[in-house]
């Protein structure tokens, strides 16, 4: 009191550098909310808003220190390859923070102040300022912002080092992810416009085998959401997307009958698997009845027949069209099954598998009642999208 009265000055000492490892991977839990920071929405683009969500260790909440020198430091995303900014050079407080693509700028680097309790602050070297969840919020998606360096425990983050390639996958080197909990389901739950499993082990429908007809876990209607769950046995027929949806990193332990089904009669419908891996079906993964296009990224597939297969012998015959990217195939038969008579196309691309897996097979479909004929395989340019560069054999 006596000092602020005569006017000086009170100038914290020094922050100690908290020490990181350049060739980990960190989750950075906010000490306020218990959440991580996470790209939103899964992102790849320069501008992709950063936010707070439950901890889930996906790729899009592992960050890397890059050494930019004198102890600054860049934070890049596992899942992007971009790294965190404050958005236009801004130094003001409550500024947006965002990802973009690495220059090394001033505006991308921090350094890390200690707190007590083994938390830091990150601190940017252009504004000075500290990263922070906005206005103490605790809601999941709620923004990062940058504000003063107040030491406030929403300033503050955990460092939590994380091994192989986290729950977000699309490399196949990481461990399933560990739930957080399970829930019994003994009859099919149908889903709001938005579904978030908490990491949570869902089971308790059908035989846990492939028998034909069982009921499924979840059904997402036309423009919903289901993310972070994880499927356990049993699990009857999945997941029924019956319109355009999006699966986010959902994993499958051990499918029954098929891990989804995308049933729209729509050509417009788009379904978007994104993050996650499925595992032990002994047939196929994802069942594509209706029509429309399937989006499957950073998805990992073990022991399984195929990953996709376009219906050959369905009441209906409709055009569809499958687009892989980032998939990691270990002891898996075939990745996409299509019926070329009817149009179908499957994409291809940043593609690994371990052992003989075919890409893609190609049937002529027939009508209900009927047994589809498989009529070759591989690269085609016609039907079968791929080059020799968009696989990686190991």
């Amino acid at each position: 009191m006596a000092l602020a009265a005569l006017g000086v000055a009170v100038v914290p000492g020094p922050a100690h550098a908290a020490t990181v490892d350049t060739n980990a991977w960190y989750v950075l839990v906010n000490r306020h909310s218990g959440k991580a920071l996470d790209v939103y929405n899964l992102s790849t683009s320069d501008g992709g808003q950063i936010v707070q969500w439950p901890r889930n260790d996906g790729n899009w909440q592992q960050w890397q220190f890059v050494d930019s020198g004198s102890g600054y430091y860049r934070l890049k995303s596992r899942h992007s390859g971009k790294v965190l900014d404050i958005f236009e050079w801004s130094t003001a407080g409550g500024a947006e923070v965002v990802q973009w693509t690495d220059f090394n700028a001033t505006n991308q680097q921090f350094r890390l102040a200690d707190s007590d309790g083994g938390h830091v602050r990150l601190i940017n070297r252009h504004s000075g300022m500290a990263l922070e969840s906005w206005e103490w919020s605790t809601a999941d998606g709620a923004r990062i912002s940058q504000w003063n360096d107040l030491n406030g425990a929403n300033q503050q983050w955990q460092l939590v080092r994380v091994t192989g390639g986290g729950s977000g996958g699309g490399d196949g080197s990481g461990p399933w992810p560990t739930e957080t909990g399970s829930e019994r389901v003994s009859s099919t739950r149908n889903l709001g416009s938005f579904f978030d499993g908490g990491m949570k082990r869902y089971y308790g429908i059908g035989d846990g085998g492939q028998s034909e007809d069982q009921d499924p876990m979840f059904v997402v209607p036309n423009g919903g959401t289901i993310q972070n769950v994880i499927l356990g046995s049993p699990a009857g027929d999945g997941i029924h997307c019956e319109g355009s949806c999006t699966i986010r990193n959902v994993w499958w332990n051990d499918v029954g009958e098929d891990a989804a089904t995308f049933r729209s009669s729509s050509a417009s419908a788009t379904y978007l698997v994104d993050g996650g891996g499925a595992r032990s079906a002994s047939d196929k993964v994802f069942q594509h009845n209706g029509a429309g296009t399937v989006t499957i990224r950073n998805f990992q597939v073990h022991g399984s027949g195929k990953l996709y297969r376009a219906c050959g012998n369905c009441s209906t015959s409709y055009q569809r069209h499958v687009v892989m990217d980032g998939v990691t195939a270990r002891t898996t038969g075939v990745l996409a099954g299509i019926n070329t008579n009817w149009g179908d196309t499957a994409r291809f691309s940043r593609i690994t598998v371990y052992g003989s897996t075919t890409i893609c097979e190609k049937y002529r479909g027939v009508p209900k009642g009927g047994e589809p004929t498989k009529i070759g395989s591989g690269a085609d340019g016609t039907h079968c999208l791929y080059s020799s560069s968009d696989i990686t054999q190991r």
